[in-house]
C-alpha cells in the first residue's frame, strides 16, 4: 500500500440499503461503487457513523492480509452494518487477531485439508446418490432445494463436524434462525446461545477421543488445554453457520446451470472441465449481500492515495474483487476455460474461509451426479418465477422447482 500523495479530502457516503435481489443479479449500489473509485465511503443499514470501502482486487488482498487492520478491534465498535442484531463475542475466532486467531484455526485445520475432506468423500457420495434416489423414485415435478441441494451440504458439513444425525435437522434451524434478518435480534442470538451450549456439551463429552471430526479435535485440544471449552463452542458455532451457506451457494450454482442449458449440456458432455467450471461458478455467484465483517485500522494507512486513519472501519467486498477486470477478463462472463482463476470466494488472508476444499467437494459431487444421474433435469419454471431468500445476509433460493 503506497504512503505518497495523501489525499484528505473525503468521498462522499453513499448509503448502501440491503436489497433483496432475485436470481443472480449482480448489486446495482455495489456496481456504482465499483465505478466510482477503489476506495469509497458507505453506510449499511444498521450500526453507526459510515466505513471505508475497498473493491478491487488487489486492494482487498492488501487490506485482508495487513495486520494493521484489526478484527479484534471491531468488538469495542457500533460499526455501520447490514445486520440488525450483532452482538460480537469477544472470544469468537471471527473477532480474534493473531496469535489467538492462530491457535484456534490450528485445532480444527486436520478436519478442513486435504486429507480431512478426502475422508468423508465417500460417505458424501452415498449420502447424495440416496437423495438422488428417492429424487427418481418420486418423479418430477420436483424441488431441487429440498429434495437435495439443502439436506445434502448440511449432512455432509455435520457429518465433517462430527454432528450426530439425530441432532441434525435441530442445528440446522438454530443456523437458519441466527443467518435470518427477519426473525427479530432476539430469536437469533437465543438460537445462537443455545447451539454454542450443544457444541460445549458435545466437544466436552468427546475429550478423550481421537476422533478426525472437528468435535473430536476441539475435544482434543480442550484435554490438552489449548482451547477452552467456551472457544471450542464458539468456533464450532462459526464454522457450522459458515458451512451452513453450502446449501445457499449450491442452489445459486445450480440456477446458473439450469438457466443455462448450453452450459449443462457442456458439462455433461465433457466431465473432465467440470471442476474448473465449478472454480469458475464460484467465483461469478454472488454469494452475499452487500459485505461481512469490518476491520478497524490501527494506525493511518494509505490504499491509494487516500488515508484511512487509526480508528476508522473498513470493509472489502470479495464480490467486486472477483468482478475486476484487470483480473478477470471479461468478469461479467462465465467462461470455464478461464484460468488460473484465482478468486476470492472464499476471502484472504488470516480469516479467510477454511471451509473451500469442502465447498468445491460438495459442488463438484452436485455436478457430476445431478446432471448424469437425471440427464433430462431443466426449470420448471421461468428463471424469474424462482423465488430467492428475503432479509438474509447469504443469497440462495428458497426454492429450485425442477422437472426431468
Amino acid at each position: 500500500m503506497s504512503e505518497e500523495t495523501i489525499t484528505e479530502i473525503l468521498p462522499p457516503i453513499r448509503h448502501w440499503p440491503a436489497l433483496d435481489l432475485n436470481g443472480v443479479d449482480f448489486d446495482p449500489v455495489l456496481t456504482e461503487l465499483m465505478r466510482e473509485g477503489p476506495v469509497t465511503r458507505i453506510r449499511l443499514p444498521h450500526g453507526e457513523g459510515w466505513a471505508w470501502l475497498v473493491t478491487r482486487y488487489d486492494d482487498v488482498r492488501a487490506v485482508t492480509e495487513d495486520p494493521r487492520f484489526s478484527r479484534e478491534a471491531v468488538v469495542d465498535q457500533p460499526v455501520t452494518r447490514l445486520a440488525p442484531h450483532f452482538v460480537p463475542q469477544r472470544d469468537a475466532l471471527a473477532f480474534l487477531d493473531p496469535p489467538d486467531h492462530t491457535r484456534l484455526r490450528r485445532s480444527v485445520a486436520a478436519a478442513f485439508g486435504a486429507q480431512g475432506v478426502e475422508r468423508v468423500r465417500e460417505k458424501s457420495r452415498r449420502m447424495l446418490d440416496e437423495l438422488v434416489d428417492e429424487l427418481l423414485q418420486d418423479g418430477p415435478p420436483a424441488d431441487l432445494t429440498a429434495a437435495v441441494l439443502s439436506p445434502f451440504p448440511v449432512a455432509v458439513l455435520c457429518e465433517l463436524m462430527g454432528v450426530p444425525a439425530a441432532d441434525r435437522h435441530g442445528v440446522h434451524a438454530w443456523t437458519r434462525l441466527v443467518l435470518s434478518r427477519s426473525h427479530g435480534a432476539k430469536a437469533g442470538e437465543r438460537a445462537r446461545a443455545e447451539m454454542a451450549g450443544y457444541f460445549r456439551e458435545l466437544v466436552l463429552l468427546r475429550q478423550g477421543e481421537t476422533g478426525e471430526d472437528v468435535v473430536s479435535l476441539l475435544g482434543a485440544a480442550v484435554g490438552r488445554g489449548e482451547v477452552t471449552p467456551e472457544e471450542a463452542a464458539g468456533l464450532a458455532v462459526l464454522l457450522q453457520l459458515g458451512g451452513e451457506a453450502m446449501t445457499d451457494n449450491s442452489g445459486q450454482l445450480f440456477y446458473l446451470l439450469l438457466t443455462r442449458p448450453g452450459l449443462a449440456e457442456r458439462l455433461r458432455a465433457e466431465p473432465e472441465i467440470r471442476p474448473r467450471a465449478v472454480e469458475e461458478l464460484l467465483r461469478y455467484i454472488p454469494h452475499r449481500n452487500t459485505v461481512g465483517l469490518a476491520r478497524i485500522a490501527l494506525e493511518d494507512v494509505g490504499i491509494k492515495g487516500v488515508r484511512i486513519r487509526a480508528g476508522d472501519a473498513i470493509y472489502v467486498s470479495y464480490l467486486s474483487a472477483n468482478r475486476d477486470p484487470d483480473v478477470f477478463p471479461y468478469p461479467e462472463t462465465i467462461d470455464v476455460s478461464r484460468g488460473p482463476d484465482p478468486h476470492l470466494s472464499f476471502g484472504s488472508g488470516p480469516h479467510h474461509c477454511p471451509g473451500g476444499t469442502l465447498v468445491r467437494l460438495v459442488s463438484e459431487l452436485l455436478v457430476e451426479v445431478l446432471l448424469d444421474r437425471v440427464p433430462g433435469l431443466r426449470p420448471a419454471v421461468p428463471p424469474e418465477r424462482v423465488p430467492f431468500r428475503k432479509g438474509t445476509s447469504i443469497r440462495g433460493p428458497e426454492a429450485l422447482p425442477v422437472t426431468w
